[in-house]
Order: structure tokens, then C-alpha cells, then sequence
């Protein structure tokens, strides 16, 4: 099993926020961007952090910009972020 970030926990539950509020499950979304369900999991876990591909993905599915995928980094200590 793969370790959680801290940028990972915080995206990945951003992204599930986005994901609800939109009354979307993570199978749904899945087969809205060609993610695979386990792989939206692991990045909602925070055990991932997506790519650049898989962020237009989602931004898209949910009708949304990049930007606003990964606005939750801009209020936070960006060094408290990188790997000790």
C-alpha cells in the first residue's frame, strides 16, 4: 500500500468534495473520464497524486477548470507539503 502525502491527502479530499457536490460516486466519475474506479480511490485516499492528463480528465468530467482542481494548494504552506 501506498503511503499518503500530505498534498495527496488534501487533493484527494478536494476532489472527492468536488466529486459529491456534484452528486457523482467514484464509478460514475470513472466512467466519465476513463479512469479506472480503484485509481479515482487511490487519489481520493491521498495515496496518489494525479498527472497532468488525468487533471484535464477530471477538471473536465466535472465541469470544472484545472485551476479549480488545484486552488486547495493555494491556501496552504507549500513547504509543509514536500516530502521531508
Amino acid at each position: 500500500m501506498t503511503a499518503v502525502t500530505p498534498a495527496g491527502a488534501l487533493f484527494g479530499e478536494h476532489l472527492r468534495e468536488l466529486r459529491t457536490k456534484r452528486g457523482l460516486t467514484q464509478v460514475e466519475l470513472a466512467e466519465m473520464t476513463g479512469i479506472p474506479q480503484n485509481h479515482i480511490s487511490t487519489i481520493e485516499r491521498g495515496a496518489k497524486l494525479p498527472t497532468l492528463g488525468t487533471l484535464i480528465r477530471l477538471a473536465a468530467a466535472l465541469g470544472c477548470k484545472v485551476s479549480t482542481l488545484v486552488r486547495v494548494f493555494d491556501k496552504e504552506d507549500l513547504e509543509s507539503l514536500l516530502p521531508k
